[in-house]
C-alpha cells in the first residue's frame, strides 16, 4: 500500500524446471510460509496484551438518522473498528484506495457481528455528502459524519493546516511531515458493562493490508499486485469498481483524475503531492 518496497517488473521468461525440482523448491518455500503465519498469531498475541486507554472526551457524530455518541456506535456490541476514510467536506467522491478497501466489508459484516464487533465508517464530510457517494458505490455498511468534531484529529488520521505548514503533524506514530489533511486508519475500541470506553489499537499505513483480501489472492499470483508502475503503489492500477472501463488515472493524491480529452470533468482540484495508500 505505499511505495517504499520497490518490486520487480514482471519477466514473461520466468525460470521453469521440472516438476520434481518444483515440489522441493515449493517445500522450501512452505516451511518459510508456516513460520511467517506463527510470526503472525505472536503478534496477534501482542497486539491483544496492550494496554488501553480510556476515552474521556464526548465525540458527537451524525448519521442519516441524526446525531450519534461515540456509544451509539457500538450498538448491541461491545468491541467497535471505526475505518477513518478520506472524504473531505466539499469532495465529490471518495480516495480511491478508501474506495477499494471499503469493498472488502459488506460481505463480511454479518460474520464481524456475531463476533461481537461493530463496524463503522468515519470521515470529515457532511452526511448528505456521505450519503450521495455511499449510494453511488452501493455500499450499505454504517457511514457517519465526523464533520465538527475533533475525532479524526484526536486520532491522528486528519492534520490542520498549521499542522502540515509545520511539519508537525503525527501519523503512524511518527512525528513530521504529512502530504495531505486526511489520512487511512482503524481505530478499535472496547465498551464494558458499565458504559466506560477504551481505546485499544490503532493501524495506519501498510496495516490495513490485512483486511484487504483481494491482495491476498493477488499475492499468489506470477504478476502479483501489479504495482510496478512509476510509484509502486495501489494507485498505478486500482479503481473506483464503477471506473475500470474510463478513460483517466488516479492522481498521486489518492483521487481519480479523467483524462484530458474526457468529457468527465475533475470533481476538486489535486492536492499537493503524497498517496492516500501511504
Amino acid at each position: 500500500m505505499d511505495g517504499s518496497s520497490e518490486t520487480k517488473p514482471f519477466d514473461a521468461n520466468h525460470e521453469v524446471v521440472s516438476r520434481e525440482e518444483w515440489l522441493e523448491m515449493r517445500a522450501a518455500l512452505l516451511a518459510k510460509e508456516k513460520e511467517w503465519t506463527r510470526m503472525k498469531d505472536r503478534l496477534a498475541e501482542e497486539r491483544r496484551a496492550l494496554p488501553w486507554v480510556k476515552v474521556e472526551k464526548d465525540y458527537v457524530f451524525e448519521g442519516p438518522e441524526g446525531k450519534l455518541s461515540l456509544a451509539d456506535l457500538f450498538g448491541d456490541k461491545s468491541q467497535l473498528v471505526t475505518y477513518h476514510f478520506m472524504l473531505a467536506p466539499g469532495q465529490k467522491e471518495g480516495c480511491v484506495g478508501c474506495s477499494f478497501g471499503s469493498d472488502h466489508i459488506d460481505p463480511v459484516l454479518v460474520h464481524l457481528q456475531n463476533q461481537d464487533v461493530a463496524y463503522v465508517v468515519v470521515a470529515r464530510a457532511p452526511i448528505r455528502e456521505i450519503e450521495a457517494y455511499r449510494k453511488r458505490m452501493g455500499w450499505s455498511f454504517r457511514w457517519v459524519s465526523s464533520h465538527g468534531s475533533d475525532f479524526n484529529y484526536d486520532f491522528n488520521v486528519s492534520f490542520t493546516p498549521e499542522q502540515i505548514a509545520k511539519a508537525d503533524a503525527v501519523y503512524n506514530y511518527r512525528k513530521g511531515e504529512v502530504p495531505l489533511e486526511d489520512l487511512p486508519g482503524d481505530s478499535v475500541f472496547y465498551k464494558n458493562e458499565k458504559g466506560e470506553i477504551f481505546h485499544t489499537y490503532s493501524q495506519f499505513g501498510r496495516g490495513g493490508e490485512e483486511g484487504l483480501g483481494l491482495y491476498a489472492l493477488l499475492d499468489i499470483t506470477p504478476k502479483g499486485r501489479n504495482e510496478n508502475g512509476p510509484t509502486f503503489s495501489m494507485g498505478d492500477w486500482v479503481r473506483h469498481h464503477d471506473r475500470y472501463e474510463a478513460k483517466g488515472h488516479v492522481h498521486p493524491n489518492g483521487r481519480w483524475m479523467p483524462d484530458e480529452k474526457s468529457e468527465t470533468k475533475p470533481t476538486e482540484t489535486p492536492e499537493s503531492p503524497g498517496s492516500c495508500c501511504h
